[in-house]
């Protein structure tokens, strides 16, 4: 992702080399909002079961894994993960806003969250993967397996909604 410099807006978008805009932290960040909004699944996505999708999902991979990829992302998905999981260990339930966190708490958070990002975003580029472009198709993908109609204010899993919807191919 390129930023360009002036001075009216100092993170002005330049479109990649393909002339497709890149996407953004930002622009991720309020399609996963809306995402979820349509769905009323903000009450399931509360930190500590973000934090646990999270590690299951690096669990999960980590089993499915080529033996490089196990080798490269064990160091990463037990470690990062692990010191990210330790943060909200023993809290509870963590509600959205951090209420009661001090400052240097939600620093450290900060820090750990970015650790998992860069870990993630220095894997992608040398795999050749475009994490943007990779992101908004997982968006599509999980917008054709979870229809509003079907999931809207409920946390079942995706078989769920395919068994009450056969004809639309997932």
């Amino acid at each position: 992702m390129k930023k360009e410099n002036n001075s009216n807006n100092s993170s002005a978008i330049v479109p990649m080399a393909d002339g497709e805009p890149a996407i953004t932290l930002r622009d991720l960040t309020n399609k996963m909002a809306d995402f979820a909004m349509e769905r009323d699944w903000d009450q399931f996505h509360s930190p500590r079961n973000l934090l646990l999708a999270l590690v299951c999902l690096f669990l999960a991979s980590l089993l499915i894994s080529s033996a490089l990829m196990v080798f490269l992302g064990f160091f990463f998905k037990v470690g990062e993960v692990g010191e990210l999981s330790e943060i909200f260990q023993w809290r509870g339930e963590v509600p959205r806003g951090l209420p009661g966190w001090d400052e240097k708490e939600k620093e450290h958070l900060g820090e750990e969250l970015s650790d998992v990002l860069l870990y993630l975003v220095r894997l992608a580029d040398i795999c050749g993967v475009d994490l943007g472009v990779a992101a908004l198709r997982k968006m599509e993908i999980n917008a054709r397996k979870y229809p509003v109609q079907y999931c809207k204010g409920s946390s079942k899993k995706r078989d769920h909604y395919s068994s009450e919807n056969p004809t639309e191919e997932l």
